[in-house]
């Protein structure tokens, strides 16, 4: 281990201090896990008094806070979609990506990974993202340093009304702590993780979601207790109990408690002289109306706040208009994974590296996994034609697509259905053969004719040239030859170069019918 390591402001680390427990609660004290509820009967002046002294640089944010974990308690719609919207990140796979190829940036990269496998880090991220509520959320790391290595045993959360930010600034997160209750007091290095969620540019405990809920939650609570309060009254027909003139004071008394007791007992006994009517309230016309819609719109403000978008929060979207605006929020979801890998990489990343390998110029970089939906089918409708024409695509990259693992070795894979077997073809005469042939070049085939006629010529010239041959031995003069010759003709035998000459013919005729036109 280094013997002395300096975190991002240049603070040393002190290696003991990491194995203590720096923000641990108590019965009593600053660090209390109880506090009164703030939510009950908030009005607008408790909420703009909450809301200010938690912005001011010497007020307490302690009420801000109860009011937002109170908040996600008795609302079930702004916990529902600030839940959406952490388990959006919270369930993202996580990979770390190694500095280098050297043995020890591998070795780094090794151990990083190892302590992102653990099944306590996805709840690290879960409580981290408290942040989007309450403007920060703080995880204390508890190092274990019994093995060979020292790594994170635990993460814990630490409630946020445990801290306040420096008085000057207001960046700074503190611990109250008895030693300093005023300014509270440094965290030590290394042994935090302090995630803020930047939603707003500005100061960090006034750029959480409750702060820009708050008012929203205040209505929607005035509302429903109005809209209970109506129910109460106008639910119910109005009961109207009837008595003559003769009626005693005894019998008035019963009619009266009758008419009381059919609101909850439904069931009454009066004199037979006696009667109860029903009547409906005519100024009820309209009033449920109003508060479903003020409950609703209110809602509508606060998918906005929350999620961007209200179509897939809220009835009365259509699947198209839906898909649009679930786009929108999962550009929110891409903000969100990046200022969290900032965050992990700052203060979880580095320290590990640290503490077990010192300093580095280049660490290896925490990243999770944020897959856009794919239309996989159109997908591969356009891919299959492009990697026909010879498109080179890689393998490795079409299984992340589809989600499919590399298969192992001599396990048993799908494979392409086969195509039947074409039946053998007969072998072709030569005949027939040549005829295709010619179909398809009949010039090429009368240029075989022709070379085939004027192959093996001396059959065909011999009979003829033999009476001339004759006639050139029995002569002993030039002009006893030409002489000699008047009268050859008729004794040459041509009968081979005519059975040639007409089978060229009929050939080089069926060549011509059969070629194109």
């Amino acid at each position: 281990m280094p013997a002395q390591i300096l975190d991002q402001f240049g603070r040393p680390v002190d290696m003991e201090a990491l194995l203590d427990e720096q923000g641990a609660p108590g019965l009593a004290g600053l660090r209390r896990v109880w506090h009164s509820p703030v939510a009950a009967g908030l009005g607008p002046e408790r909420l703009a008094t909450i809301l200010r002294t938690a912005g001011e640089s010497c007020g307490s944010a302690t009420e801000y806070l109860t009011l937002a974990e109170e908040m996600e308690e008795r609302d079930a719609h702004y916990r529902s979609v600030l839940g959406t919207r952490k388990l959006a990140v919270a369930g993202l796979p996580a990979t770390v990506e190694a500095a280098g190829d050297d043995a020890r940036e591998v070795e780094i990269a090794d151990l990083v990974r190892a302590a992102v496998a653990k099944p306590l880090f996805g709840q690290c991220i879960v409580d981290l993202m408290d942040a989007l509520g309450k403007g920060y959320s703080a995880v204390e790391i508890m190092w274990d340093r019994s093995g060979a290595r020292m790594t994170p045993k635990r993460y814990v959360w630490r409630d946020p009304r445990f801290f306040r930010f420096d008085r000057v600034a207001g960046e700074e997160l503190r611990l109250l702590d008895e030693s300093d209750p005023f300014n509270g007091i440094a965290l030590a290095p290394y042994k935090w993780i302090v995630h803020r969620a930047r939603l707003k540019t500005g100061l960090p405990i006034r750029s959480g979601l409750a702060r820009l809920v708050a008012a929203a939650y205040m209505c929607k609570s005035f509302g429903l207790r109005d809209w209970m309060a109506f129910a109460e009254v106008f639910g119910m027909p109005l009961r109207i109990g009837r008595y003559g003139p003769q009626a005693t004071e005894s019998q008035i008394r019963t009619l009266v408690n009758a008419v009381a007791n059919i609101g909850t007992d439904a069931a009454a006994v009066i004199p037979d002289s006696m009667k109860v009517e029903f009547q409906a309230a005519s100024n009820a016309a309209g009033g449920p109306d109003l508060f479903r819609g003020l409950a609703e719109w209110l809602d509508r403000q606060v998918s906005k706040a929350v999620l961007g978008q209200t179509m897939t929060a809220d009835d009365g979207s259509s699947r198209a208009q839906a898909t649009v605006h679930n786009e929108v929020r999962g550009d929110l979801v891409a903000a969100d994974v990046f200022q969290l890998e900032c965050t992990l990489n700052e203060s979880l990343v580095v320290p590990l590296v640290d503490l077990n390998f010192g300093p580095q110029e280049t660490y290896p970089k925490l990243k999770l996994l944020l897959k856009e939906p794919r239309d996989l089918k159109a997908l591969t409708e356009a891919l299959i034609p492009l990697v026909d024409r010879g498109l080179r695509v890689e393998e490795s990259q079409v299984r992340d697509w589809f989600g499919i693992a590399e298969p192992a070795e001599g396990a048993l894979t799908l494979k392409a259905r086969a195509e039947p077997s074409p039946a053998p073809v007969p072998a072709m005469p030569a005949a027939l053969q040549r005829a295709l042939n010619a179909a398809r070049d009949p010039y090429a085939e009368l240029q075989r004719l022709a070379g085939e006629s004027t192959d093996d010529w001396r059959p065909i010239v011999d009979p003829m040239l033999a009476p001339v041959e004759e006639a050139l031995s029995q002569s002993k003069t030039p002009e006893e030859f030409l002489k000699a010759l008047d009268g050859l003709a008729g004794k040459m035998d041509d009968r081979e170069l005519r059975r040639r000459l007409a089978l060229a013919m009929f050939k080089a005729r069926g060549l011509g019918d059969a070629g194109p036109e």
